[in-house]
């Protein structure tokens, strides 16, 4: 399997994830299940348009998870676990969670485009970032609409990013 197929398959099934568990009230029932098959359906645009581009070789011939994947992965774990620790210690309420592996999925993104000098991952990553500490900012007045605005937009925008990356692969 090439390494930028898996690399939108991840995005991607993390994206068509954060829609599934994300998409309830306040949005109308309707819209939520729309919004659901929308993302499964991306996810399997992702996986037909992953397998039609075949094992053509990207990033010209460097690895993508290599060492320095692995070392941007250790602390997206790490800040993530101690992320949670602190929102557990403020009694943070429960959407807290999302916006903050929104941030740090983020930061994950903005540092994996300078690792692997792909601009085009930086959008999603900034993207994400900015969902996530929006989602924060709306813990106080909004919480209700940190799910959507943390969980669904930052799910489709990891899809609309894999499914870029995997259409120009």
């Amino acid at each position: 399997m090439r390494q930028q197929f898996l690399g939108a398959l991840i995005g991607a099934a993390f994206g068509t994830v954060f829609v599934l568990v994300n998409s309830g009230a306040p949005l109308p029932t309707a819209i939520a299940w729309v919004l659901r098959a929308l993302a499964v359906v991306a996810l399997a645009a992702v996986v037909v348009l992953g397998v039609r581009a075949g094992g053509r070789p990207t990033l010209e011939g460097r690895p993508m998870f290599g060492p320095s994947y692995r070392v941007i992965v250790i602390g997206e774990v790490v800040l993530l676990v101690a992320g949670f620790f602190v929102l557990s210690l403020l009694d943070a309420p429960v959407q807290a969670n999302v916006a903050w592996i929104a941030t740090i999925v983020g930061l994950h993104f903005v540092a994996l485009a300078s690792a692997w000098k792909a601009r085009s991952i930086l959008v999603v990553g900034v993207l994400l970032t900015v969902l996530g500490v929006v989602g924060l900012a709306l813990l106080g007045t909004a919480a209700q609409w940190v799910p959507f605005t943390s969980g669904v937009l930052s799910g489709v925008t990891l899809l609309g990013g894999s499914l870029y990356g995997v259409r120009r692969a």
